[in-house]
């Protein structure tokens, strides 16, 4: 982690009691330790990042300064999952040998900004302890301009046997074979070559107004008389496996995730719903959880009352132990938007905490971080007031990592320098977390004990005040890839002081 982020940390320990209460929710339980707290980062048209493209060294200096403004935001506020869209309308934002390098970054489609946003931002991310998680645009590819500025580099021009012109726009046909092969190999690339915690997909279903999609030449050469439907329905689920499939061959540990339409199904609460996942764009995200092609699912759920709460039930009773994790629309509390009140968020979360969800992802992030009506106070004062740790993945591996040994403590300067020993990560990417108490033993178990989680060295640097007098208890886990973590190290106990005693 770097030094000017650990003095963010460092606050709690200069102060001799915590500035906020713990903070409890629906069913008056506290803060909980372990929850997903993410934010979709949108690229396309530079929505959240970046607000303009490359175009000399200062510009681009400017432009990731951007994004460590953003990301040290979310830091401040207890965020630890950042969803990054790395793949927009058949561009990306990563330099590949299958698809172009996006305009948004350098102005010009298949030219780089002159550094790598996707490994930029992937570091960052880790140095905060967050996860980084690639947002993956799956079947649009483009409206009629885009496909025409990307010339000879579009999908649509290079393999137009795989697109589809639907509304004036076009797609990827999910009933083509050769379109699972694309969409494979473009995935394979992508977590061969970027240390990514997740690969989240986005549009994985068949578009709006599905009954005019011009997919009946496909269906007939390989419907095999098969309803409609139906047939669709599981051209997305066999796409869905062998996705699942490809990942976890290539590194077992990187988490695979959806965002499907907010409401699965009709269900009896509420018989006149509108728009489903399972019965208007043909997705099963069931049958995925199910059959274990799936690590979470991040429903789209930007409704209110009981176009909400019912659908969460729906969503948590089918998940097959997988995580179910709210996408929460808080730009519906812009006055343009819908105008709702913050309560209205807040009330969706509390229900998530109290009835299985496994965290909230925020859209967008630029709501968020302009604060609209008081939504970043809240989480940061109240819903996020400590550190949470990511919850654990036993379906990955429930192996346990041995316990550590006692952390190291030294003063160095205006510095205190925590160090531990490495655990190796020959099987992915292993995180500690180092925990502390000013007034005596250590419980693990509650979240303002933890200073740090999602650390990725092994040492932390805390900037100490000459003026404070304090006796200070550290320990620290590791949690492996799957992030099962250790029994604590032991305790190793600190006096702060000007004075030798």
């Amino acid at each position: 982690m770097i030094k000017r982020i650990t003095l963010l940390l460092f606050l709690f320990l200069t102060q001799q009691t915590q500035s906020n209460p713990p903070f409890r929710g629906l069913g008056g339980e506290l803060v909980p330790k372990h929850e997903i707290r993410g934010v979709w980062l949108t690229t396309i048209y530079g929505l959240d990042w970046p607000t303009f493209p490359v175009t000399n060294e200062q510009s681009r200096q400017h432009q990731q300064q951007e994004l460590l403004d953003i990301l040290d935001k979310l830091y401040e506020a207890n965020f630890n999952t950042v969803f990054l869209q790395v793949r927009l309308r058949g561009d990306v934002i990563y330099p590949s040998a299958i698809e172009p390098a996006s305009r948004v970054f350098s102005g010009k489609y298949g030219t780089q900004p002159g550094y790598d946003p996707l490994a930029f931002a992937i570091e960052e991310c880790h140095k905060r302890g967050m996860e980084c998680h690639a947002w993956f645009v799956t079947f649009p590819v483009g409206t009629e301009q885009v496909v025409k500025q990307q010339g000879r580099q579009s999908i649509v021009k290079r393999n137009p046997g795989l697109c589809k012109r639907h509304l004036g726009e076009w797609y990827l046909d999910p009933g083509i074979p050769e379109t699972t092969t694309y969409l494979q190999s473009m995935v394979r690339e992508l977590v061969t070559n970027y240390n990514i915690d997740g690969i989240h997909f986005d549009y994985i279903r068949y578009p709006d107004k599905a009954d005019r999609f011009p997919d009946k030449p496909t269906y007939n050469k390989y419907g095999k008389g098969r309803p409609l439907a139906q047939w669709r329905r599981e051209n997305i689920n066999q796409l869905v496996g062998k996705l699942y499939d490809t990942v976890k061959e290539v590194k077992p540990w990187v988490q695979v995730s959806s965002a499907p339409l907010g409401k699965y199904n009709r269900i009896e609460r509420n018989p006149n719903t509108g728009w489903t996942a399972y019965e208007t764009v043909h997705q099963d995200p069931q049958h995925w959880m199910q059959h274990e092609k799936h690590d979470m699912v991040i429903p789209m759920m930007y409704y209110l009352h009981d176009d909400f709460f019912p659908f969460v039930d729906n969503w948590i009773e089918n998940n097959n132990g997988r995580f179910i994790v709210p996408g929460l629309g808080i730009y519906r509390l812009e006055k343009e938007e819908a105008d709702w009140e913050l309560n209205d968020i807040t009330d969706q979360i509390d229900y998530t905490r109290h009835f299985g969800g496994a965290g909230c992802v925020f859209f967008r992030t630029r709501n968020l971080l302009n604060n609209t009506k008081g939504i970043f106070d809240e989480l940061k004062n109240n819903y996020y007031t400590y550190p949470a740790m990511l919850p654990p993945m036993p379906w990955i591996d429930d192996t346990p990592p041995p316990t550590p040994n006692e952390i190291r403590v030294e003063k160095t300067g205006g510095e205190l320098k925590l160090s531990w020993d490495p655990q190796p990560d020959e099987t992915g990417p292993y995180t500690y977390t180092v925990y502390y108490s000013q007034q005596g033993a250590i419980n693990t178990a509650l979240p303002q004990h933890i200073l740090a989680t999602g650390i990725r060295t092994t040492e932390l640097y805390l900037p100490v005040s000459e003026d404070i007098e304090m006796g200070l208890t550290f320990c620290m886990t590791v949690s492996t890839p799957a992030r099962i973590e250790s029994a604590p190290s032991p305790e190793a106990f600190y006096y702060l002081s000007k004075y030798i005693k």
